[in-house]
């Protein structure tokens, strides 16, 4: 396949395996705490890569670290942590579409701190999304006043991230093989990430019942295919394609997450629907012609 045809199949892919994703998470937090899944997928996704991918990591040149460390943190590290807490109190549906804000926040950013310019459908583009966000989260807050959706801004602040991560990797890691790339996040990660895992005393309170142990198959299941290999194809669509195009996998991840969500019970009315709708309207202006 050319560049073109790949960075195609890298979208599809990657909106089915993450749209996925947040269906996962919800099912592995009823054996685990949010912060212990974030910690598990991590240290489950760091094994698997050095396995796959621990020859690549001498392609690594002493320039490249520091940046592969802000994408681990960017990507990885707190995104994974904000997203657990999120879906432990407010619907994965949701969590998924407010996910979309991804390729806004890429502009943003890519304006602000890489030389990006703005031109007018993107900035009513902007103003259309950040409507539907808002309507979103009320209108959440209204039909689930079970849920707190405060926790919703922990997407958002996820979104930042992923959005941070597309424009360090496209300036600044083209030149680098994206499974090395991704090996090396996980590679600085283990230390820390097993520290916190230690520290929810994880190991004192695991008992192996049937709950716990069906979490911990959700877990290796989002580390491998959600998280590993799920991040080498995304580095490699950045490399190949453009921040904006790649963060514009956050389209079609809702259509996906949505589904599993009303399949496993979850409530979505209208007026959530609309905002999703005024959301996917947003993005699409913002990446009209780019």
């Amino acid at each position: 396949m050319n560049n073109h045809q790949q960075k195609w199949f890298y979208l599809i892919s990657l909106s089915i395996v993450w749209g996925s994703s947040f269906i996962l998470m919800k099912k592995a937090l009823l054996g685990v705490t949010p912060i212990q899944l974030g910690a598990l997928r991590i240290l489950c996704t760091a094994f698997f890569m050095l396995i796959i991918g621990f020859s690549s990591l001498k392609k690594i040149k002493k320039q490249h670290w520091k940046f592969i460390i802000y994408t681990a943190l960017a990507s990885t590290f707190f995104p994974v942590f904000l997203f657990a807490y999120a879906i432990h109190f407010i619907d994965s549906s949701i969590a998924s579409i407010l996910n979309s804000l991804t390729p806004f926040n890429a502009l943003l950013l890519g304006f602000w701190f890489f030389g990006y310019t703005f031109k007018k459908n993107q900035i009513i583009g902007v103003l259309v999304g950040l409507l539907g966000t808002l309507g979103l989260i009320l209108e959440g807050a209204d039909i689930n006043p079970d849920q707190n959706y405060w926790y919703a801004l922990l997407v958002v602040i996820a979104s930042l991230g992923y959005a941070l991560n597309a424009n360090i990797v496209k300036k600044y890691l083209s030149d680098l093989d994206a499974l090395a790339i991704t090996t090396g996040n996980f590679l600085l990660l283990i230390v820390p990430t097993f520290v916190i895992l230690f520290c929810t005393d994880f190991f004192i309170t695991f008992k192996g019942t049937e709950v716990e142990v069906n979490s911990l198959l959700w877990i290796v299941v989002l580390a491998l295919f959600g998280t590993g290999l799920a991040k080498v194809m995304y580095n490699k669509m950045v490399q190949i394609s453009s921040p904006i195009f790649a963060t514009s996998v956050a389209y079609i991840i809702p259509i996906v997450a949505v589904f599993w969500g009303v399949l496993d019970g979850e409530r979505l009315s209208y007026v959530q629907v609309i905002a999703g709708v005024l959301i996917l309207i947003g993005v699409y202006l913002v990446n009209r012609n780019t």
